[in-house]
């Protein structure tokens, strides 16, 4: 059994998974297909006041149609024709996909309604998530100095050997680091260095282009098992 199965076992028993990029991802695959090309009809605030208050900017995406869903690091991308929504489900936030008569639950705290009649519901009881607009999300400044997605072909063993020859720190806060690649938190970070036989505290300028290389298949491997 794998450590990332535990610590799911884990956190279902003790009140829900805390989001993770697998999380993150298997959010934006399960609502994309409900919202693109779709409009947003209108949009309800119930509760503004997340980990950055709902600025009334986000109205401005009223009547306008979804173009793109993506994921970047841990933050979910709605793109309109003239800007963005990005949002973070902080420790505890979701985003489902409801029926117009589903009652409303007491930590929904932004409602959607869709031009299908169906709604996506916003919910974060600890409200550590955030609901942002943005005319230019490539360059806003949650997202221009995130490091590359680790499941991309740009981060590969000759990118992370680079960077991580030139940090003593310990291999496994060198990976959790989002300058360095986004999306490895905690248990995927254990997880992967496990399975390349790697001691978390191992200086990061201390591990050989071999082991390295292994690493990055690990890394990859485990959040694609944890997606899957």
């Amino acid at each position: 059994m794998s450590l990332g199965f535990l610590f799911f076992l884990l956190c279902n028993l003790i009140g829900g998974v805390l989001p993770e990029l697998p999380e993150v991802e298997t959010t934006k695959r399960g609502i994309a297909p409900f919202l693109l090309s779709e409009t947003i009809e209108s949009i309800e605030v119930r509760n503004g006041r997340l980990r950055w208050p709902i600025s009334d900017e986000v109205y401005a995406l009223e009547s306008q149609k979804v173009r793109r869903i993506l994921r970047r690091g841990k933050y979910i991308i709605l793109e309109f024709d003239h800007g963005a929504m990005i949002i973070h489900l902080g420790m505890s936030g979701s985003m489902r996909i409801v029926e117009p008569d589903a009652e409303i639950k007491k930590h929904d705290h932004v409602v959607f309604y869709l031009s299908s009649e169906k709604q996506i519901r916003f919910n974060d009881p600890r409200r550590f998530g955030s609901v942002l607009w943005t005319k230019d999300w490539v360059e806003h400044v949650l997202i221009n100095k995130l490091g590359p997605e680790p499941l991309s072909e740009e981060f590969d063993a000759d990118y992370l050997y680079i960077l991580a020859k030139q940090r003593k720190l310990a291999i496994k806060q060198f990976l959790m680091n989002s300058h360095v690649v986004v999306g490895v938190g905690n248990i995927y970070a254990n997880e992967s260095l496990f399975l390349a036989g790697i001691h978390p505290k191992r200086a990061a300028n201390n591990i050989s282009l071999k082991r390295i290389q292994i690493l990055v298949e690990k890394i990859k491997l485990v959040l694609d098992n944890a997606i899957q």
